[in-house]
């Protein structure tokens, strides 16, 4: 049982008559005690990580980590962060709830080799406890415009007072470096480990996770509100919080990559669809990639214009097919599906934009593609009908009946491909076992003409 749930036996006594009921009900009974002691000590070290990019799957996650935390009572919470940046607004929602939890919570920069760049500086900056790992760093936090937005040198200058003013008094209030920390911002600055202890950016060094909690058994943590927390760790079993299966599905479809490469597959799938009716499958494929690839979308900062020039990709590599433009169509959507791709994801870190190989290679891999697949249906609908009344169009039978040009009756039969039918010579009288083609099909009708050599 864990500690602080010790049931109190003198607290009550079970009947004497020794029935199971009544040990059952004196049982429970016991344990309600103690749960309801508020005397009780803390839960286990919660232990969380976070390696990936900071988007509002991985804010809800942590989130509920802290809520998680405040529940169970936990004595610290701990964040394994290695990440390489993110988005604004998810580093705003993380900071203000670490900020209000009603539990310790420490940031840990780990392993080694890890980073905690751009938001994550922010966020290990705004931490009751700040960790590094040996090997580590972290910094370079200067914001960057996103989705596309295009802002002015006036504008640019605001946004960017506004983040070191509001991290400059988390850093004053949490006992840090506000001087460091300005610079992370405005000069976009990155630290070591070394640098960050000594230059009071963070508390510890610590080579796992078991030193760190070592370190702190026994120190007193000033909260952000002003009170002081001592920290009794030695004996507390760590118990980590994993994503749940729907955070590493939504984690992972917001990835960049993965939701250029489904959107890439939703327009396939659904041009193949639109090209080839029936097909279905193609259809279906292509309506759930577009699906999950638009959910994606809503987490990443998208540039309109790149969208835009991969839907003008498609078009020109339809013109391609169509006019005699001798490839300058289809080159121009080659371009233009590039340069879209590249522009695609518009943000300040290349963490959360597709890399130009990546782009290079599905790009070109599309195209070919999409221009293929354009050509086949074009022969396809420029090629002879084989099936149908049309079908009999071009062919060649014998005639089986007189066929008379002038006449009371002018109609005979004729023998195409083994079957007999109802004929009309379009060109003079054609004696039996003449070789005939088809001209036309009316009804269960043929017309046709003497086969010249």
């Amino acid at each position: 049982m864990r500690e602080g749930f010790k049931v109190q036996s003198s607290k009550f006594k079970a009947p004497q008559n020794g029935s199971r009921r009544a040990r059952w009900l004196g049982f429970f009974l016991a344990c309600g005690l103690a749960l309801c002691d508020p005397g009780r000590a803390a839960a286990d070290i919660l232990v969380v990580d976070m390696a990936e990019i900071v988007h509002p799957v991985t804010a809800r996650f942590l989130t509920n980590a802290i809520e998680t935390a405040e529940r169970e009572k936990a004595a610290l919470l701990i964040v394994r962060l290695n990440t390489p940046g993110g988005l604004m607004d998810s580093m705003r929602e993380i900071i203000m709830r670490m900020l209000d939890a009603r539990v310790p919570i420490a940031i840990y920069v780990s392993p080694s080799g890890a980073r905690a760049a751009s938001a994550g500086f922010l966020i290990t900056i705004s931490a009751d406890i700040a960790a590094m790992a040996p090997g580590t760093n972290m910094g370079a936090a200067h914001p960057v415009s996103g989705m596309g937005e295009k802002i002015d040198e006036v504008m640019s200058k605001k946004i960017e007072n506004d983040t070191v003013a509001w991290i400059k008094s988390i850093a004053e209030k949490r006992g840090r470096n506000a001087d460091l920390a300005d610079k992370a911002v405005r000069e976009s600055k990155s630290y070591t480990e070394r640098e960050s202890l000594e230059g009071k950016l963070i508390e510890y060094v610590c080579k796992d996770t078991d030193d760190l909690i070592a370190q702190l058994d026994g120190k007193t943590v000033k909260r952000f509100g002003g009170q002081e927390m001592t920290l009794h760790l030695r004996g507390q079993a760590q118990q980590r919080i994993e994503m749940s299966q729907k955070e590493k599905i939504l984690s992972f479809l917001a990835h960049p990559e993965v939701a250029y490469l489904l959107f890439m597959a939703a327009l396939l799938g659904l041009y193949f669809e639109f090209a080839t009716p029936g097909a279905i499958f193609p259809g279906v494929a292509g309506g759930i990639c577009l699906i999950l690839a638009l959910f994606a979308f809503d987490v990443l900062p998208i540039n309109s214009a790149g969208l835009l020039l991969i839907l003008v990709a498609f078009a020109l590599f339809i013109a391609e097919v169509k006019v005699q433009s001798f490839g300058v169509l289809g080159v121009g959507g080659i371009i233009a599906l590039v340069i879209g791709s590249l522009m695609l994801f518009d943000a300040p870190d290349s963490s959360l934009r597709v890399p130009p190989p990546t782009v290079l290679g599905v790009s070109l891999a599309v195209a070919l593609i999409v221009i293929f697949l354009l050509r086949l249906a074009v022969k396809a609908m420029g090629s002879k009908t084989v099936t149908g009344e049309k079908g009999l169009v071009g062919e060649i039978g014998t005639v089986f009946q007189d066929l008379h040009r002038d006449g009371q009756d002018p109609e005979g039969k004729v023998q195409v491909h083994g079957e007999f039918w109802n004929a009309v010579s379009v060109e003079g009288d054609l004696p039996r076992n003449e070789r005939v083609e088809v001209v036309e099909v009316t009804g269960l009708r043929l017309m046709v003409k003497k086969k010249t050599t």
